[in-house]
């Protein structure tokens, strides 16, 4: 046994990686990980949040499908679970070899911070896991027991998400204009780290992305339900995924509606502390200016493809009355928010701000065919969508996700060339091995 192992440390010895590098270097490969986990992390927080809200709705109101809905998304949760932390890890262990000193800094400057996440992500994944594991026997004969463990799970991994916003928002802003950068005297003091979470940005990026946690996996679950509507065999079945996709279509579009406007005051907040500039392109357009006018154009397709999906859906309305007023809805939000992404010469006349009022026109001409959709909701008759519907469930899916996506990787790269905007002491690039320990 002692000599197959001297000859595989041996054989590990000679390999040279002096010239492996990794897809798009240390800092893309790293990136690309973390996008990853952000892929499963926001499908589990929205799921987690919302299956609960289903569960005791549809035990008000008696109807079987909230109930089984809500079952069907902490089940993904729970089968997912291990490879979003399966990345979560890899991307840890990706930060301590490629980043040792800036992630040393931020593990001891927020040192309870992160403690009190990790106790919020333990009591989550307890009531997620007695949630699910105990839903036959408990959501029957102990339904508030039962709801009190699912509302467990969606209140402690919301506690999570605050704090681990608080730490991602200080590193995009550097803790606001009048922050103390980290440095040996701060570097453990829990006021200075609690000053740092509540820097400028917090408040507005946590309301973001609760709601965009909320949206985007809805539209996910649209999307899921279309396709499972395709292999669905039986009646029930099919009837069943097409109210589903009513209510992803539904939850998508409401939580929608308060992106641009929360993201609006985000952009505003980084003007008093973080990238701004490199958010909007002052001197000259930048990776991250760039980003912002394609995730501007993502934002605008994904009001049009709902806009569309409302009017398709309302088609099982019995005399389809309310088809009409969605169209006329929709094309208004078509019209502006294409007038909104036009280039500056056209977007910015007759005045330089036309460009946020038709914005606030696409939002509230499809806040117009929402309230129409859901008005008619109720005497939708299930089981027979059209396949241009399912499409665009499909499209919608894949483009909130990918919106989503972007929209942190855009705003990541507003703190570049610094890891800690503003402190140019931590950089973003690749650091040296710690140094000074004895063999």
């Amino acid at each position: 046994m002692s000599s197959v192992i001297a000859s595989t440390n041996l054989l590990l010895a000679q390999i040279d990686l002096s010239n492996f590098a990794f897809p798009g270097g240390t800092r893309g490969f790293t990136g690309f990980t973390m996008i990853v986990h952000m892929f499963f992390a926001e499908l589990f927080v929205g799921f987690a949040i919302a299956a609960p809200v289903l569960q005791a709705w549809g035990a008000r109101t008696g109807s079987p499908r909230m109930d089984r809905l809500a079952h069907s998304m902490v089940r993904f949760n729970v089968l997912t679970f291990s490879t979003g932390a399966t990345f979560a890890v890899l991307f840890l262990v990706l930060l301590v070899g490629f980043y040792p000193r800036v992630t040393g800094t931020l593990f001891t400057h927020f040192f309870y911070l992160i403690v009190i996440a990790m106790a919020s992500m333990f009591l989550a994944l307890w009531g997620m896991y007695s949630y699910y594991y105990k839903w036959d026997r408990f959501s029957v004969l102990k339904k508030r027991r039962h709801a009190f463990l699912g509302f467990t799970m969606g209140a402690f991994i919301w506690v999570w998400m605050v704090i681990m916003t608080g730490i991602d928002t200080y590193m995009t802003t550097g803790g606001g204009p009048n922050a103390e950068p980290i440095s040996a005297g701060n570097i453990s003091s829990f006021g200075a780290a609690l000053s740092g979470i509540f820097n400028p940005m917090f408040v507005e990026m946590i309301l973001h992305r609760t709601f965009a946690n909320l949206s985007w996996p809805a539209f996910a679950l649209a999307a899921w339900a279309a396709f499972m509507y395709i292999r669905s065999k039986t009646e029930s079945d099919k009837a069943f995924y097409d109210w589903s996709t009513s209510v992803g279509l539904t939850w998508g579009t409401g939580f929608l509606l308060i992106q641009p406007i929360s993201g609006f005051f985000i952009a505003y907040a980084l003007q008093s502390g973080g990238g701004y500039g490199r958010l909007v392109g002052e001197g000259g357009s930048t990776t991250t200016s760039n980003l912002l006018y394609i995730n501007l154009i993502m934002v605008v397709l994904l009001f049009v493809l709902s806009n569309v999906a409302m009017y398709i859906g309302a088609g099982r309305h019995p005399d389809r009355a309310s088809r009409r007023p969605i169209q006329l809805f929709g094309f208004i939000a078509a019209l502006a928010g294409l007038y909104s992404i036009a280039p500056a010469a056209i977007a910015n006349f007759p005045f330089f701000h036309m460009r946020y009022v038709m914005i606030l026109v696409m939002i509230l001409a499809t806040g117009g065919a929402f309230l129409t959709y859901v008005r008619g909701r109720m005497r939708f008759r299930y089981g027979s969508p059209g396949a241009s519907y399912r499409v665009v469930l499909l499209a919608l899916g894949v483009l909130a996700a990918a919106t989503a996506l972007n929209m942190g990787f855009m705003k990541s790269n507003s703190r570049v060339p610094d890891a800690i905007y503003n402190q140019p002491e931590f950089s973003v690039e690749a650091e040296p091995p710690p140094s000074g320990f004895r063999n």
